[in-house]
C-alpha cells in the first residue's frame, strides 16, 4: 500500500489540494480528521484504489487495526442528480435491513469541503470480485456454472423484496419508470453530447413507441453485472455482497435482467466498452439465453419483451459513456488514459449493438417487438 504520497490523485493535505488546478480524489489529512471524529483507527493511514468503476471511485483505507472502504463520486463538475453518495448509502442501509447482502455503512460525510464531494465509508469484506481472471476456487466447469447461477439467483432474491412499505417504499415511484428512463437519458444526451450520432434519436423513438407494460415492481439495481458482485472466497460459488447502488430505485425488474444479459460477455459476441467481465466468454459459464431462462423459471415473468429491455440497457449505456467521453475531452478526467479515449469508437459500437436487439439494423423500426407482442 502507498502511504501519504503527494500527487494529482491523492495529496497529503488540504493546503496542497488548493494549489492544484485539478482537485485530487483523496486528501489524507481531511480523511484522517473524519476518521478521528468517528473513532476509526489511530495514527497514519494507508490507501489503495480498488475496483473497476469508470464513474465513482473507491479506496481501501487502512489505519492501525481498522480497515474501511471509502466511496466517493468523480471530480466535479458533476451532472445534475448523479453520483449521490448520501442517497447510495441510505439505499444500502435499507437493503441490508431486508437481508440483501451489502456492506455495512460505517459513516457518511455530507461536508463537501473535505473532498469536494460527499462520500461514505463502508465495511471491508473478504471476498472475490470476478473481472479479468477466473479465481482458482471457482475455475472448474461445475463452479463456472454455479457462479452464473448465483448471479441470477441473487437478482431474483433482490427482485422478490416487498417494496410497498418501510424505507424502500420511498426510493422511487415504480409507476412510469420505463417512460422516465427514456426521457431522462434523452435529456442527458442533449446536455452532454458534443457530436451527432443519429442512432441515439432513432433508438429513442423506437423505445418510446414500444414501451412494454411492467409486470411487477421491485428494487432495480441499475448496474447489475458480475463485476458488481463479490463472491465468498471459497467454493461453492455464493454471492457475499452486491455492490455499487448509485443508480438503484424502484421500477421494472426486467430492466435489471435486460442490462445483465445485454452486457454479459459470451463466446462469439463482438466486444463493447461494457465488456467488464470477460471471463464469461470461457466455456462453462451460462449464456445470455440460459441466464434469462433461469430467471424466468424462478420469477414466472413473461420474457417476450426482453429485447426491448436489452435495447434500453445498451442505449442508456451509450449515453452514459458519451457523458464520460465528453468529460474526458474537456480534461475533467485527467487520470483516464484508456477508457475515455476508447469511447470515441466505443459509443457507436454500443449503439450498433442496441440496434441489433431492437432489430433496427435489419428490419423496419418497431417490427420485431410488435411481432413479439402479437405472439
Amino acid at each position: 500500500m502507498d502511504t501519504v504520497p503527494d500527487g494529482v490523485e491523492v495529496v497529503a493535505s488540504l493546503d496542497r489540494a488548493r494549489q492544484l488546478d485539478s482537485p485530487p480524489l483523496l486528501v489524507l489529512d481531511a480523511v484522517t480528521g473524519f476518521l478521528d471524529r468517528h473513532g476509526i483507527g489511530s495514527g497514519p493511514l494507508a490507501w489503495q484504489r480498488i475496483g473497476d468503476g469508470q464513474s465513482n471511485v473507491t479506496y481501501l483505507i487502512e489505519r492501525g487495526r481498522e480497515c474501511v472502504v471509502l466511496r466517493r463520486g468523480p471530480r466535479p463538475p458533476l451532472p445534475r442528480s448523479t453520483h449521490d453518495m448520501v442517497r447510495e448509502a441510505r439505499v444500502q442501509k435499507a437493503l441490508g435491513e431486508h437481508g440483501v447482502p451489502v456492506p455495512e455503512i460505517v459513516a457518511v460525510c455530507e461536508d463537501e469541503s473535505l473532498l469536494g464531494v460527499p462520500f461514505y465509508l463502508m465495511s471491508r469484506l473478504d471476498g472475490t470480485v470476478i473481472t479479468d481472471t477466473i479465481p482458482s476456487h471457482l475455475s472448474s466447469a461445475e463452479q463456472r456454472r454455479a457462479t452464473s447461477e448465483a448471479v441470477v439467483d441473487a437478482l431474483v432474491a433482490l427482485h422478490g423484496i416487498d417494496v410497498t412499505r418501510g424505507e424502500l417504499a420511498s426510493l422511487g415511484r415504480p409507476e412510469g419508470y420505463l417512460r422516465r428512463q427514456v426521457d431522462r437519458f434523452s435529456g442527458l444526451w442533449e446536455v452532454s453530447a458534443t457530436r451527432s450520432l443519429p442512432a441515439v434519436e432513432r433508438i429513442r423513438d423506437w423505445l418510446g413507441r414500444n414501451l412494454p407494460a411492467s409486470q411487477a415492481a421491485s428494487v432495480v439495481h441499475g448496474d447489475y453485472r458480475m463485476g458488481n458482485l463479490m463472491f465468498v472466497p471459497e467454493a461453492p460459488a455464493r454471492v457475499l455482497a452486491i455492490l455499487d447502488w448509485e443508480m438503484a430505485t424502484l421500477g421494472d425488474p426486467l430492466a435489471d435482467l435486460g442490462y445483465l444479459t445485454a452486457t454479459w460477455s459470451e463466446a462469439g459476441s463482438p466486444p463493447t466498452p461494457l465488456e467488464l467481465t470477460r471471463v464469461t466468454r470461457s466455456p462453462g459459464y451460462l449464456t445470455q439465453r440460459r441466464l434469462a431462462e433461469r430467471y424466468q423459471s424462478r420469477t414466472g415473468l413473461d420474457l417476450t419483451p426482453l429485447p426491448w429491455y436489452q435495447t434500453l440497457a445498451l442505449w442508456k449505456a451509450a449515453i452514459f459513456c458519451e457523458a464520460i467521453y465528453t468529460r474526458w475531452q474537456r480534461g475533467e478526467r485527467p487520470d483516464d488514459t484508456s477508457f475515455g479515449p476508447s469511447l470515441g469508437t466505443g459509443v457507436p459500437r454500443l449503439l450498433e449493438r442496441a440496434g441489433r436487439y431492437a432489430d433496427l439494423n435489419h428490419a423496419r423500426e418497431g417490427d420485431r417487438y410488435q411481432h413479439h407482442r402479437r405472439r
